[in-house]
């Protein structure tokens, strides 16, 4: 082919164009649809892949109820709602899924009956707005097997499900999708349709999933997947998962969702709790209004289809909430909110807590020596210091800090947090004995 003089000099003089769109810093707007943590609920820790229309509403009930006023407004319906038959953790291969003709996941109807006619999760949507709080789905990275297969048509294009789908980059743990090659024509357009489907139903919040390991082999995806929800027309906050979200992905993963995840599936083993311990302190440098660093759901209360509660004891489940909230972790509960005890609603509803958490910054880990780690933050309202002390050994411990090791230059009353009582003053020094669990304190000037 012949290139004429002119076309080569119109290429030449468009190539710093093309280089300054692919280097354009990216629209981080999207960070105010987040400027706190998100707080929450999430289906998967109680129901895995089989929750139904009739649970959802049962448990948005007890949420906009008795967590909602503390500030948990996110309710999402978590992995394969568009599964018939789905049964529990395990994932079955090469079954029907409730599919549009372009491709596109729709809720079952035979556990969504309200999505039936076309309508989609429009109708939960509005039923969970009615309580006052937000909608949200899981959704997996990439294009329905089944839709490849069958080399269903891309809406509004002349390319086929067929054409974009990576057939080698695929999920190792759930069967429904293969990825999507972003060099393929019609992949962008592929995941436009998508969002422009659920923004149609007003969802508020989206867990993508298979896309932070590994990490930098998907970006494609995850700036795709960007840029949809930003042509979409609607606002939707984005979480990514799973898998330990490499500290060299920070810039990155902060330009494109508003929360992360930094470890595999969290459960309620103290191994998986304390392992936590490092990865938010790694974390704590990156964390950036908007974009947050995320330990994973609460696995506390009932779980696992109704067969156990949580295996934390009431130390460790203190722990936990301490650890979260200290390091700005969203906070997503994950037990089923039917069977709310007591004990777990004051765990999620201490406000002083979630306070920490919600309006803190600076947060770190100071120190951490033997069985002693101590962080701190510092409250954006009031200028007080968040101190959270933390005995990670097996029996009860002194767990002291100085002033010093907490640069702080002057004495400063103390308020224990858990206990939503005064503890006196940090002279120079201050060691409460801790079980195998945490303490949380604010101090202000005396």
């Amino acid at each position: 082919m012949t290139i004429s003089r002119r076309s080569a000099l119109a290429a030449i003089a468009a190539a710093p164009i093309a280089a300054q769109a692919r280097t354009k810093a990216p629209d981080t707007a999207f960070r105010t649809l987040a400027p706190r943590p998100p707080m929450g609920w999430n289906s998967w820790d109680s129901f895995a892949t089989t929750i139904t229309e009739e649970q959802a509403r049962a448990n948005a009930a007890v949420m906009a109820e008795k967590l909602l006023p503390h500030g948990y407004d996110v309710f999402t319906v978590d992995i394969q709602w568009y599964e018939p038959g789905a049964t529990g953790y395990q994932y079955r291969v090469g079954v029907e899924l409730a599919m549009d003709a372009n491709g596109r996941l729709l809720p079952a109807p035979n556990r969504f009956p309200s999505a039936a006619g076309g309508k989609g999760f429009k109708p939960l949507a509005d039923h969970i707005h009615g309580l006052g709080m937000k909608f949200g789905i899981h959704l997996m990275r990439g294009v329905p097997r089944l839709a490849a297969d069958r080399n269903l048509p891309i809406l509004g294009t002349p390319h086929r499900c067929g054409d974009i789908a990576d057939r080698v980059n695929i999920c190792p743990w759930n069967g429904d999708m293969y990825g999507v090659d972003m060099t393929r024509p019609g992949a962008q357009a592929y995941y436009d349709s998508v969002f422009r489907l659920i923004a149609s139903w007003d969802v508020d919040f989206v867990k993508v999933d298979d896309l932070s390991r590994p990490y930098h082999r998907n970006e494609p995806e995850i700036e795709a997947v960007r840029r949809a929800i930003d042509a979409s027309g609607r606002p939707m906050i984005l979480s990514l998962s799973p898998g330990e979200t490499p500290l060299s992905a920070a810039a990155h993963v902060a330009d494109h969702a508003n929360m992360w995840r930094v470890s595999d599936d969290f459960w309620d083993e103290w191994p998986l709790l304390l392992s936590q311990f490092k990865r938010l302190a790694d974390w704590a440098p990156h964390i950036r209004e908007g974009a947050w660093p995320d330990a994973d759901m609460l696995p506390l209360g009932l779980l696992v289809l109704g067969e156990r509660r949580t295996r934390f004891t009431p130390d460790e489940q203190r722990t936990l909430m301490t650890l979260w909230a200290i390091a700005r972790s969203p906070l997503i509960m994950g037990g089923d909110l039917r069977a709310l005890d007591d004990a777990t609603l004051a765990l999620l509803a201490n406000d002083a807590l979630i306070a920490v958490d919600q309006h803190s910054t600076a947060s770190r880990q100071v120190v951490r020596d033997g069985a002693r780690v101590v962080w701190t933050s510092r409250d954006k309202r009031t200028g007080d210091t968040n101190l959270a002390l933390f005995n990670i050994g097996d029996t009860p411990a002194e767990i002291g800090v100085s002033r010093g090791e907490l640069g702080l230059t002057r004495p400063m009353r103390i308020r224990d947090l858990w206990a939503h009582a005064d503890a006196g003053t940090l002279a120079d020094r201050f060691a409460p004995t801790l079980p195998h669990g945490a303490g949380l304190y604010r101090l202000s000037r005396t």
